[in-house]
């Protein structure tokens, strides 16, 4: 195979294979963060999830595009990978429900891609050496000018990237429904929790991340909802100090990004994991049933343990003395034991660091919609 194309690792580490998408068509490269998914399908799902932004990613399933794409499978308006990397990827447009072919559509939406790339190798060096910056380039690029253009890439710590995924404008959502007014920060939510919510019956508004704690308030929420999104947690503090506004006086709860703001806003610490934890088959418990679900994820960061460590060693729900009193850890990662969810004890609040939502992945924990609007009820 003659090698058109390259990724490139801020490590020196370089891995060829066949140009396609934008990459192909018009000779479109692209640096950022290369993670890598373990899911097996949902591959539009994942480019379309803004939590994505600002990271080129590695599926590790060898088959990538062959049931094509479809607008039902957009997680967003738009895809907010840099790039996307494969083993195979394939354009097949005659799968039931498709509506175009996958190689084709990341040429339209102008995001390059590389095929025909040894992905076990790649994901394998990542494991190893860490999630890291890099780019996708024609082969016709020089490696110098290719890693000086990676290196002007700023590294995911300390990046606020909510900001270029939230909307400038509040969204408000079904206005007459009889449940709740679930009022979110939008830092970059996807549609399928959008949609959980409003299936529940939820009045649900989008408000820019942006918003201060007053205008949320002025709404009358019932409950307070932060949402997934991409980048450092520890880069958004002016979310963190709007939540710290709400926390006690409105119930609120967290997934993914949504999870580490309340957990900071608390006065918790978050960490970057290595490679972070992305796929639709990460095993977490349930410490107060035992239950074992297996979890979509979708997250780079996590947070420290009451005793500064970052792996939970016991499946026991061990407490966190936050400014807002006791919260009790209430899920734990399976795989390397960091903390997957917590439940204020003294205030109305908890979080999940996974996706109970899935899109795209498993259905075992949509649940927890419903606990938590039991509890806003």
């Amino acid at each position: 195979m003659s090698a058109e194309a390259y990724l490139l690792l801020e490590d020196g580490a370089r891995f060829d294979g066949e140009a396609a998408g934008a990459l192909a068509r018009e000779g479109v490269a692209a640096t950022g963060e290369v993670v890598f998914n373990t899911a097996m399908s949902g591959y539009q799902e994942a480019v379309t999830d803004p939590s994505y932004r600002g990271q080129i990613l590695v599926f590790t399933y060898p088959l990538v595009g062959n049931y094509g794409v479809s607008a039902e499978a957009m997680e967003s308006s738009g895809v907010h990978v840099r790039a996307a990397i494969m083993r195979e990827g394939i354009d097949r447009e005659d799968a039931p429900g498709c509506e175009g072919g996958w190689l084709t559509w990341l040429a339209d939406c102008g995001i390059p891609a590389l095929t025909g790339v040894d992905t076990r190798a790649l994901v394998r060096h990542i494991r190893a050496e860490g999630a890291m910056r890099g780019g996708v380039f024609a082969v016709e690029t020089a490696e110098r000018e290719a890693a000086e253009r990676i290196r002007a890439e700023p590294p995911m710590a300390g990046q606020d990237l909510a900001r270029e995924v939230s909307p400038v404008e509040p969204v408000i959502l079904d206005p007459d429904n009889p449940g709740p007014r679930v009022v979110a920060i939008d830092t970059g939510i996807k549609d399928s929790i959008v949609e959980h919510l409003r299936a529940r019956g939820a009045r649900v508004e989008l408000h820019p991340c942006g918003t201060g704690p007053a205008a949320l308030l002025a709404r009358e929420p019932d409950a307070i909802f932060l949402a997934n999104g991409p980048g450092d947690p520890a880069a958004l503090d002016h979310v963190v100090e709007t939540v710290r506004q709400l926390v006690g006086r409105v119930p609120v709860f967290g997934i993914c990004m949504g999870h580490q703001l309340l957990c900071r806003a608390v006065g918790l610490e978050t960490f970057k994991l290595p490679f972070g934890h992305r796929g639709s088959n990460h095993p977490v418990k349930d410490l107060a049933s035992g239950r074992i679900d297996i979890t979509a994820q979708n997250h780079g960061f996590a947070v420290v343990g009451p005793g500064g460590e970052r792996r939970m060693d016991a499946d026991e729900p061990v407490r966190w003395e936050t400014d807002f009193g006791a919260a009790e850890l209430s899920h734990v990662n399976l795989y390397d034991r960091t903390v997957e969810g917590l439940v204020l004890k003294d205030v109305p609040g908890a979080t999940a660091q996974y996706h109970p939502e899935a899109g795209p992945g498993p259905h075992d924990a949509t649940y927890l919609f419903d606990r938590y609007l039991e509890l806003v009820a």
